[in-house]
């Protein structure tokens, strides 16, 4: 056992000895056999040594290896709708610690970053999920991002006003001066300093005594009603009834009336209760406004009214009109939507809701809100009808039976099988049979009775067919006459030996009539003479030769014929919806093609389709896919306009109504509506309502009640100001009474209903009205006057006579009307006459529009008045345009040759490819349609593949001719000899080959022998017959295979004597009697369509060729027999992109004015593309908007005067009143803020509103300070809206503009009561970036604002020049400096290199290469730093010159190794140089003159496709 010391010191080894750690690699893909929870994914896990390198896992410590599985959650697809990133709003922008110690001055902004909570969460409880999960579908959003903090933004201020006036014109006083806000204080910045600064006056000593005392008035308080409560108001003011009740009972007291005065007093009292307004739908009450009026001292203290005698003292109570609100009743139910079916294509309909008016605002109460709405709404619940229902009609089948024959297309012609010939042919039958016994050959000719020669049969050997031709069992054909032997002979050795009959030659008719019948010939040849006695001889010519009938049946032969395929168009016997009110854009519906398909009798006609077979009979209609149907698109009829409220002078009133053509028609699609507008006359009962509303008299001024005023100082009690009132409503035209509805909803605006009075008192001044003014005797020359007069007691009254308050006369200069007009503005783009075009002749192309020709361009005119006041361009007798003619080029389209004709095909047998061609005659320019793709010689092809069937031209051989014997001298006819036969080319056709062509289009390898050598046997010799094909060579072609062929005795030689070898063997060998065939597939064709189409769908195709080893196309049977796998698609439907014009809408109406009035008014219109250009379609144009200017007007408007200053009745201080006009101006538009003041006339037609403000202001209280108060002023005008900008980019933050009032004081022991100064910011939209920048020179500086004003505040004052910009800590870093904005900088030529922290930790030099100097020898090579190049040479820090650093002698003055190496190189290189210019410039030797060199060498041209060629 070891000691405690032993394993403590092998643990300690042991734990030195693990020298790695465990390192993980990722996690791998989850895995599992089911989606979510429950799958598992594992990593690599293996042990690092220290240094990097894996090393064993023993060498790590197994306690701290990490798990290398672990469950995970298995994603799937559809895992994306239920799992999505939750984003969380941004935090707050948290600046990022300064990078560099430098100093706390913010200059253009602090870096900041902002960050969110980004969680994967189960969208449908929003909890929490692994983040894998969304990672799997889509990158986590990010968490975190830049952001930047403004630097803080003191509070900015105007400069300074001058000094006012002293408060005081003798004695002590003061002077202010004031300034405004700009800018208020943003992110910390400094608040904003005092706007007021003081300093004291003394104009002069004071002679008298001061006036210390003011008598100051308050403002007026609410309106409110007199209390019922008093007692002295009850009895002042009796209610109405009472009144009533007691005048009557004096009249009655005064006698009875007639009964003629009784009804007119009964009238006039139903005339005057409708005068009245006592119903709660008006409840008009009248009451009382009160204010305070009060003796003040200088120092602000109230002291009694007794200390102000000398004063009178004003009104201290107004009447006023109690402020009502409206009052409406809640909404009613949502009436029944006007839409009564079920269609989503339908456009919705619309319900409505009222409510009713209760009270009508009075007093300047609330306003009414909109008393009707209505909503868009779809039909609701289970009884609603569908918009429309359609059903398809069904369709019947037949069928019948004949006899056919059928043939098979081998090539496709261009443009598809549908110009090829018929492909079946029918005979009626009146025995049909299904099945029936097909002769394959017949067996050789066995003689009888045993015996070598003589009388045989041959046994036919056959197969049993159906109909189709196809082999079946033969159990089919029992019921059929099997073919019986048929007789033969076999030669014996003296009898002469014949060939075996030939094959029948193919039938010559089809069939057989009077005047034709179809034969079949079949010949053999004499191989061997007979002998000379005792063997048979040979038969004469004529019984070598065969005949037979064939095609017997009559010429009854039937076929469908069919017409080409007619134009795809709708089908009728469907009720497909397509109309403009369909969802989609654009209906691709199926249509249908039909052609004529008839029954043919062969060589006779057509004839009744009944004749034929109906199984076989091709479809006369097919489906097909219509081009996409565009329909009109129209929008629906918008609202009719409203007809004017009222009617004026019984003018008859127009309302219209419009629809846009959104998508014109195509392909066949519905056409346009021809009615696009509509109207109609506005209706004058419902629509152009009758309602006026009918003001009755004002009613007599109402004052305070006496009961409330009489203990004011000066009151009296029958005069003074009141506030009258008077009745309103509602008319028809023919006077009677209507509902005050009807006239809010068709009636002008609400005339008023109260106005202040004044019930004048004995000492107020009354006036006439004002006249007319004077008639002017001449325009422009003279003045004008109206007048006015005193009244009563008035002319005798001081006060009235003073003519600066009560003015008699008013005087004006006579107007002056002088225009003159001039042109303004730019010329309009040039605008054809509008109008579309028909398509043109030829391509149907669509959008063909009217694009070019001659226009016209506008320019405004304007016109002013002598003052240079813009005035209606009608008075200088103008319509407000120039116009002059324009020309808008006209495109000019591609222009191609028509197609050449097709070439041959390139292989005679196989397929290739036939081409065609067109060439440029015209290229293309302004937007026409531009060219297809052309090649060098702009040129285009078309190129589509080909077929020659390699059986199309066969080589047909006659029989041998009789055998001519070389040997002539011996008596029998035997021995060497030659036969001869004919051979011709010939046109293979499905009866058999017909006519004989060249012999160029036949293969020339498969010529077949017209001459042969042989040897005639003489009589008792072997005859052999022909030689049999040659066996099929295994396959593959190894080389090891041999083929054979073989040959049968036709008779038999004498005994003794055999017959030669009748088998021959070769090998067979690989491309020269032994091939391998495959199939060979065809690029695709170009997409070819029908004969008569340009584009639309067609068919592209490709060939199959069976090609042999070595290379040669051979017929397709080659392969066939094979059984080769044919995996490719031979046929594909194709498209051929038509070639469509750009469709453009038509122009729009011209737009509303860009401006109301003004110079720069456009009016424009536009169109849009409706369907781009495809294919070799013109173009889209590049203008799309058209302008021209608007006919100049002048701009009215209204406009403020300035206010006037603050008037208190006849007292020094308090609140008053300041006023101001409100009067019509005109201006040009242009935003330069000049205008002219004009009549008021010209803007009677504008509501009265200013800067889109309808409540007219034209008084207001204000407050007047007493002497020696110390008051704020009126607000300054809002500052331009100014931005948050760094270096002139808007930050997001609002923008605003900021107001402000000073402080104003008067005497200068009241300073200390003066309120606080104010100023107030409001958002705004399109704010300014200004900058700030300090002006001037060292002895006046200036802080100044990008727009020019000067202002205080917003300069840095670390930039402030003259200040020390001194950098902490100090930049003692080698050529580093402090900088302007108090950080250390490098200087020129020198890039700063900074800590973790960022501190400059020190200046590097910029590497350049510098070009050496003659100067400087301090060393051979030196990195360089960059130098300034606008500094002269003498100024760079630190260097006397330029310097060179390749230096050519070292530190003893010699010449250092290189440079003798350098001189080697230099020496050899001229030496190359010279040898080469001699061996250029070196005379060659002439040639030699050989004797044969006078043959010609063939010439070869270039053809470039020039026609001259």
């Amino acid at each position: 056992l070891h000691s405690p010391a032993h394993i403590i010191m092998l643990l300690f080894l042991w734990d030195f000895a693990l020298t790695g750690v465990f390192s993980p690699g990722p996690w791998g893909r989850c895995m599992g056999s089911e989606c979510g929870p429950g799958g598992s994914q594992s990593r690599a896990v293996w042990c690092a040594h220290v240094e990097g390198w894996t090393t064993l896992h023993t060498n790590c410590l197994q306690s701290t290896r990490p798990a290398n599985q672990q469950s995970c959650f298995r994603v799937c697809d559809w895992h994306r709708d239920l799992y999505d990133w939750r984003l969380g709003t941004w935090n707050q922008c948290v600046p990022i610690s300064l990078r560099t110690g430098r100093t706390g001055i913010c200059l253009q902004g602090e870096e900041g970053i902002q960050t969110r909570e980004v969680n994967c969460v189960l969208k449908a409880d929003s909890s929490a999920a692994d983040h894998a999960i969304c990672e799997y579908f889509e990158p986590k959003p990010r968490q975190e991002q830049a952001c930047l903090i403004p630097c803080p933004q003191d509070c900015v201020v105007t400069e300074f006003t001058p000094w006012t006036t002293c408060s005081k014109t003798c004695g002590l006083g003061l002077q202010n001066r004031v300034r405004s806000v700009v800018a208020p204080p943003l992110f910390g910045g400094l608040p904003c300093p005092n706007l007021t600064e003081f300093q004291t006056c003394a104009p002069r000593a004071c002679e008298g005594r001061e006036m210390v005392f003011s008598l100051k008035v308050g403002g007026w308080s609410e309106c409110k009603l007199p209390s019922l409560t008093s007692p002295q108001t009850s009895s002042a003011a009796p209610s109405r009834t009472a009144r009533q009740a007691r005048r009557r009972k004096g009249k009655e007291r005064k006698g009875n009336r007639d009964p003629e005065m009784r009804e007119l007093i009964k009238s006039k009292r139903n005339r005057n209760r409708l005068n009245r307004l006592e119903d709660d739908f008006w409840n008009m009450e009248i009451g009382y406004q009160s204010r305070q009026v009060v003796c003040v001292h200088r120092n602000g203290s109230t002291v009694s009214l007794s200390q102000c005698p000398h004063w009178s003292l004003p009104e201290t109570y107004l009447s006023c009109l109690m402020p009502k609100d409206c009052v409406v009743s809640e909404w009613s139910s949502w009436g029944s939507c006007s839409k009564t079916c079920l269609d989503p294509s339908v456009p919705q309909g619309s319900r409505s809701r009222s409510r009713q008016l209760i009270r009508l605002p009075t007093g300047g109460g609330s306003e009414c809100p909109q008393l009707e709405e209505s909503q868009a709404c779809e039909p609701e619940g289970d009884g609603v009808p569908p918009c429309a229902t359609t059903n398809r009609p069904f369709v019947a089948c037949l069928f019948a039976g004949f006899k056919f024959r059928r043939r098979t297309i081998t090539n496709y012609p261009t443009g598809g099988e549908g110009n090829c010939p018929h492909l079946v042919e029918a005979i009626p039958c009146d025995d049909p049979s299904c099945f029936s016994w097909q002769l394959v050959k017949l067996e050789e000719c066995i003689p009888e009775e045993d015996m070598d020669c003589g009388e045989g049969t041959q046994t036919p050997q056959v197969r049993c067919v159906n109909s189709e031709g196809t082999e079946v069992e033969k159990e089919m054909c029992v019921d059929e006459v099997y073919p019986s032997s048929v007789r033969c002979v076999v030669p014996c050795p003296k009898d002469c030996a014949l060939s075996l009959w030939t094959e029948w030659s193919t039938c010559s008719q089809t069939c057989s009539s009077k005047t034709a019948e179809g034969k079949q010939m079949r010949t053999r040849a004499i191989l061997a003479y007979n002998a000379g006695e005792g063997g048979s001889s040979c038969p004469n010519t004529s019984a070598l030769q065969e005949v037979r009938n064939c095609n017997e049946h009559p010429c009854i032969v039937y076929h469908w014929q069919t017409g080409p395929w007619g134009q795809c168009v709708e089908d009728t016997t469907t009720s497909t919806l397509n109309t403009s009110s369909s969802t989609d854009k654009s209906t691709c519906t199926m249509g249908v093609q039909t052609r004529k398909v008839i029954c043919v009798k062969v060589n006779v006609g057509q004839v009744p389709p009944k004749k034929c077979p109906e199984a076989p009979r091709p479809e006369s209609v097919r489906p097909c896919l219509l081009p996409c149907k565009r329909d009109c698109i129209v929008t629906p009829f918008s609202e009719w306009t409203e007809c004017p409220i009222s009617c004026v002078n019984g003018q008859k009133n127009k309302q219209f109504r419009y629809r846009v053509i959104i998508q014109m028609p195509a392909n066949g699609g519905q056409e346009c509506p021809d009615v696009l507008y509509e109207e109609k006359d506005c209706a004058t009962p419902s629509v152009c309502p009758g309602y006026r509303w009918k003001t009755h008299k004002w009613r007599k001024c109402q004052l305070v009640p006496w009961s409330i005023r009489r203990d004011s100082k000066g009151a009296q009690e029958n005069c003074g100001a009141g506030v009258q009132t008077r009745a309103i409503s509602c008319r028809q035209l023919d006077g009677t009474v209507a509902d005050v509805v009807q006239c809010l909803k068709f009636a002008s605006s609400m005339p008023v209903m109260s106005q202040p009075c004044q019930l004048p008192c004995r000492d107020d001044c009354q006036l006439t009205n004002w006249s007319k003014f004077s008639p002017c005797t001449s325009d422009c020359v003279g003045v004008r006057t109206r007048r006015r007069a005193l009244v009563g007691k008035s002319k005798k009254k001081d006060k009235c006579k003073n003519s600066q308050m009560y003015p008699l006369s008013e005087t004006q200069y006579c107007p002056c009307d002088k225009y003159n007009a001039q042109p303004v503005g730019n010329w309009s783009d040039c605008i054809l006459p509008e109008g579309r075009v028909e398509n043109a002749a030829g391509m149907k192309v669509q959008g063909d529009v009217k694009e070019c020709g001659q226009g016209y361009r506008y320019q405004a005119m304007v016109c002013y008045d002598q003052d240079n006041r813009l005035v209606e361009t009608s008075r200088c007798n103008s319509h407000g345009y120039i116009e002059e003619a324009c020309i808008v080029p006209c495109p000019s389209d591609c222009k191609l040759s028509e197609w050449s004709n097709w070439s041959r095909c390139s292989k005679s047998c196989g397929s290739g490819v036939k081409v065609r061609s067109k060439w440029l005659r015209e290229k293309p320019y302004n937007g026409g349609r531009p060219c297809p793709k052309l090649d060098h010689l702009n040129q285009v092809y078309e190129v589509v593949p080909c077929v020659s069937d390699c059986s199309q031209y066969i080589w047909i051989a006659e029989p041998w001719s009789v055998w001519k014997v070389s040997n002539v001298d011996l008596k029998e006819n035997c021995g060497e000899g030659v036969q001869t036969r004919r051979v011709r080319c010939m046109l293979n056709t499905v009866d058999g080959p017909s006519d004989a062509v060249e012999d160029y289009l036949c293969d020339p390898e498969e010529m077949p022998q017209g001459t042969r050598e042989n040897r005639l046997p003489c009589p008792e010799d072997c005859v052999l017959s022909d030689w049999s094909p040659w066996t099929p060579c295994d396959l593959p072609c190894s080389g090891r295979g041999d083929r054979e062929r073989t040959a049968f005795a036709l008779r038999l030689p004498k005994e003794g004597e055999d017959c030669p070898v009748s088998m021959q063997t070769e090998p067979c060998f690989l491309n020269r009697n032994c091939f391998h065939y495959s199939y060979n597939i065809t690029d695709w064709s170009t997409c070819q369509l029908s004969a008569s189409a340009v584009c639309g769908i067609g068919l592209k195709t490709r060939m199959l060729d069976c090609v042999r080893s070595d290379g040669k196309s051979v017929d397709l049977k080659y392969c066939e027999e094979l059984r080769l796998e044919k995996k490719w698609q031979m046929n594909a439907s194709c498209t051929v992109e038509c070639p469509v014009n750009c469709l453009l809408s038509d122009w729009s109406a011209w737009s509303d004015c860009s401006q109301t009035c003004g110079l720069e008014g456009k009016m424009w219109r536009r169109r849009t593309v409706v369907e781009a250009s495809q294919g070799d379609g013109r173009p889209c144009p590049s203008q799309m908007e058209q302008w021209k200017p608007c006919p100049v007007r002048p701009c009215y408007r209204w406009q403020y005067g300035p206010w006037s200053e603050c008037r208190v009745e006849e007292v020094v201080c308090g609140v008053g009143l300041r006023f101001r006009n409100l009067s019509c101006f005109v201006s040009d538009g242009s935003g330069d803020g000049k205008s002219s003041i004009v009549e008021e006339e010209l803007c009677a037609g504008l509501e009265q509103a200013v800067d889109g403000d309808k409540n007219i202001v034209l008084e207001e209280t204000c407050t007047l300070p007493c002497p020696g108060d110390c008051y704020l002023m009126e607000w300054s005008d809002w500052s331009p809206c100014q931005s948050v900008c760094v270096k002139g980019q808007r930050l997001d933050f609002t923008p605003v503009q900021v107001r402000s009032r000073a402080v104003i004081a008067q005497e200068p022991e009241n300073i200390a009561q003066c309120p606080d100064q104010e100023w107030q910011t409001r958002p705004c939209s399109n704010g300014e970036c200004y900058e700030y920048q300090w002006m001037g020179n060292p002895q006046l500086i200036w802080c100044q604002r990008s727009d020019g004003i000067n202002v205080t505040g917003g300069c840095p004052p670390a930039l402030l020049p003259g200040t020390d910009q001194s950098c902490d800590p100090p930049c003692d870093k080698p050529q580093s400096f402090c900088s302007e904005e108090g950080v250390c900088i490098c200087e020129d030529g020198y890039t700063e290199v900074l800590t973790a922290e960022g501190m400059l930790e020190q200046c590097t030099p910029i590497p350049v290469l510098e070009i050496p100097t003659a100067g400087d020898k301090k060393a051979d090579v030196k990195t360089s730093r960059a130098i300034n190049p606008t500094l002269p040479t003498t100024v760079q820090p630190g260097r006397a010159g330029r310097t060179w650093y390749l230096q050519p002698f070292g530190p003893d003055g010699k010449l250092k190794t290189w440079v003798y190496g350098v001189a080697a190189g230099v020496f050899v290189l001229l030496v190359f140089i010279v040898s080469m210019i001699y061996l250029a410039c070196k005379k060659p030797k002439k040639p030699q003159r050989r004797q044969n060199n006078n043959r010609l060498k063939s010439l070869t041209l270039a053809y470039d496709g020039d026609v001259d060629m």
